[in-house]
């Protein structure tokens, strides 16, 4: 029974080490932010959205419409005599508002000859993440609702209207207002969506390449480690800074080519779930030969930034076994941005999500084609800037690195937790003589 204790200790010992918990610790802490992050969707699903209404018509029908609006929603401003559409949308928007109704003059009388009746929304989009779209999806359920009041109150009446106008008696002409850019005949949802598609490639491809090269440039520097080849190199007459750049800019290069035909197969994947009828470009939303060329740098900068932080990390693995976990804290660093782009725009993510969104170089190129649809261009290139920083501390440490013993004795410094486990599991005998 003691020869099984000792053997159970032993693998427990063996498996139980910093490299195995601290990416579950942190696994942990992802998953608990994500979940925050769709409780608060779902909080904000019960908020009632802000919203102002400018009621031109001031009927029976038009009252239902407000009526139901000022019940379901916090309406910010009501003018009682008619108001300039512009300085009621800024005030609405200076209120934090979701969108802007407008009753017309002549809505019930439309309705009342077999004609719909418009209702006007102007929406004010904060961003395209799917937290941002939250209040335009509550004031479009909210006009629904009016639909059917409406349509209960021309039955009620027994009105002469057309049964298929007292079905559904309302119709929306939508205008959105995106980053100072004013779409007409468009809804926040549609364009969140159509943005969506357009830039979730990146992100993906982002992350599969830095999966797959990084977890290359780790497991090969464990590999040449424990086939003593690594020893070898190092020994040739060679300068050990062109053993680094060669290493990274070679994975890169690599990289980018499976970037290439991952988009390529990737693109033609995401058109298929695209709209016929609506066209970005229609709305000035389409990208240039120069902002493609800002997005492949990007692109390139980043792998080159992921690489060298791969290599740094892969100095500290003694074999291939205990190289495949540390592939595991630049997955994290792929995943986060991925998930935090997902929920929200970065314009409207808090503070301090910015600092870290920003900080973590792998969200630049997920960024990229996005903001470059609304020619921000200062975040693409300070972007580009920080990863090329970035990039470069990470050749210099490894650099460094290469130059001292560390590279060929591995490990990590974790003396504190071994000596915890150590003192937990014991050291018998017989593991000593295993």
């Amino acid at each position: 029974m003691s020869d099984l204790g000792n053997i159970l200790k032993k693998e427990v010992r063996e498996l139980l080490t910093p490299a195995t918990i601290i990416p579950v610790i942190v696994m942990a802490f992802v998953f608990g932010g994500m979940g925050h992050m769709i409780g608060g969707v779902i909080e904000e699903a019960k908020e009632k959205p802000v919203i102002g209404i400018i009621d031109e018509d001031n009927s029976i029908l038009s009252g239902i419409v407000t009526g139901v609006l000022n019940h379901g929603a916090e309406v910010v401003y009501s003018p009682t005599d008619g108001a300039d559409i512009p300085e009621a949308l800024e005030h609405v928007e200076e209120e934090g508002g979701a969108a802007l109704l407008v009753i017309p003059p002549d809505f019930s009388e439309n309705i009342y000859e077999n004609r719909h009746g418009v209702v006007r929304i102007h929406w004010i989009m904060k961003g395209a993440g799917m937290m941002d779209s939250i209040p335009s999806q509550v004031v479009d359920a909210l006009v629904q609702v009016v639909n059917q009041e409406i349509s209960r109150t021309l039955v009620g009446e027994d009105s002469p209207v057309n049964p298929d106008v007292a079905v559904s008696p309302i119709t929306k002409s939508e205008t959105t207002v995106f980053k100072g850019r004013e779409m007409e005949g468009i809804s926040p949802g549609t364009i969140s969506g159509m943005l969506s598609s357009q830039s979730i490639t990146i992100p993906i491809i982002m992350m599969l390449i830095i999966m797959m090269a990084g977890g290359t440039v780790i497991t090969s520097m464990g590999m040449e480690k424990e086939n003593k080849t690594l020893e070898t190199l190092l020994t040739l007459p060679v300068k050990r800074n062109s053993i680094v750049i060669g290493k990274i800019v070679g994975s890169a290069i690599v990289g980018l080519v499976m970037a290439a035909i991952y988009m390529v197969g990737f693109g033609y994947y995401m058109q298929s779930f695209q709209s016929a009828e609506i066209n970005l470009a229609d709305f000035g939303l389409a990208l240039g030969p120069q902002d493609y060329l800002l997005v492949g740098l990007s692109l390139f900068v980043t792998l080159l930034a992921g690489l060298s932080l791969c290599m740094v990390l892969g100095t500290f693995a003694k074999n291939y076994k205990s190289a495949q976990t540390l592939m595991l804290p630049v997955t994290f660093l792929a995943v986060i941005p991925m998930f935090l782009i997902m929920f929200k725009d970065f314009d409207t993510l808090p503070a301090v999500l910015r600092i870290i969104l920003f900080a973590i170089p792998f969200s630049h190129p997920m960024m990229a084609i996005r903001t470059l649809m609304f020619d921000d261009y200062l975040l693409v290139l300070s972007g580009i800037a920080y990863v090329v920083i970035f990039a470069a501390i990470m050749v210099a440490v490894v650099a460094w690195i290469f130059r001292t013993d560390r590279l060929l004795t591995g490990g990590t410094r974790t003396r504190g937790i071994s000596k915890f486990l150590r003192g937990f599991l014991g050291r018998g005998p017989f593991h000593r003589r295993l």
